[in-house]
């Protein structure tokens, strides 16, 4: 699909967007610009920024919404020119799709506008991610330490661990996109050649600075949804040692019930006990007895 900004004659536009491009429209788009599209596995090399016949070719990871309601990774390629910016995807990039919307209410005035344009947008929307997991990561935390019922705690550990990760899985993906975005700006900023396209420093920088801010701040929360983990595993260890122990006392309680139980079960010939009226009833006093002493000490040093 090609989207073409402000108009649809790709001649004269200074955007042009593909997504999942084919080979005639990267075709027609070559024709149009004199730019060579870049293919998917060229946009998912790590180091494929490049400059050639006067245009940036710079390609960064972005965070795109899965089906499921997950996150993942897509690469992103940008072809930044002197006339025009192509943007190459292969999945769908809300991050994109917004710059879009918000360009067609205030145009841009050259490519370079648009180039800057979405890489605001993109650290905005980071931002948003950053602040939403950490919303997140400060429910969790009251969640597991003002958690006063045990009633379900084994299940409540367990969504809570899930939910860890997945906050854990998203800060890390956000992390990745920034550091392409800080990649990429540097490159463009640093990396000059005669004819290269333009770029306002001022705001180049200041997105630049946004980026090694949300950095800083991943990298503070990520310390933070470590230590949710690690809690969160501690408590389940508690529950476990819980468990052990309590079957530990039931097993230490049953112990002299069955030792008294074995003995009068003996097949002696000589049981005293065996032939006086009330041997049952001391019996069953001594099985309870023995039952009751353990219990009352585990009581007493505090273990129940």
């Amino acid at each position: 699909m090609i989207a073409s900004f402000p108009s649809d004659d790709l001649s004269t536009a200074i955007w042009i967007d593909l997504l999942e491009p084919t080979a005639e429209e990267a075709e027609r788009v070559r024709a149009a610009t004199g730019l060579r599209v870049p293919t998917e596995s060229q946009i998912s090399e790590i180091e494929s920024t490049s400059r050639l016949i006067f245009a940036y070719y710079l390609s960064t990871p972005l965070v795109a919404p899965r089906e499921d309601g997950d996150h993942t990774l897509t690469s992103v390629g940008f072809v930044l020119a002197s006339r025009v910016l192509l943007t190459v995807r292969f999945a769908s990039l809300p991050s994109i799709d917004n710059a879009r919307t918000a360009l067609s209410s205030q145009p841009a005035r050259s490519p370079d506008d648009v180039f800057l344009h979405i890489l605001e947008v993109i650290v905005d929307r980071s931002a948003d991610k950053l602040e939403h997991a950490r919303a997140e990561c400060d429910e969790l935390s009251q969640s597991a330490f003002r958690r006063a019922s045990r009633v379900g705690v084994a299940s409540h550990l367990q969504a809570a661990l899930r939910r860890v990760g997945g906050v854990a899985d998203r800060v890390s993906l956000v992390r990745d996109g920034l550091l392409g975005i800080g990649r990429i700006g540097a490159y463009v900023m640093e990396g000059g050649f005669d004819g290269a396209p333009t770029v306002n420093a001022a705001r180049m920088k200041a997105i630049r600075a946004d980026v090694a801010s949300l950095t800083d701040y991943e990298a503070h929360l990520s310390g933070k949804v470590q230590f949710l983990l690690d809690a969160t595993l501690g408590f389940i260890n508690i529950e476990q040692n819980e468990i052990v122990k309590t079957l530990t006392v039931a097993s230490v309680v049953g112990i002299p019930p069955v030792l008294v139980a074995g003995i009068y079960g003996m097949n002696f010939r000589v049981m005293p006990e065996l032939g006086w009226r009330y041997g049952y009833l001391l019996a069953i006093v001594l099985i309870g007895v023995s039952a009751l002493i353990p219990l009352a000490w585990f009581k007493r040093r505090g273990w129940m």
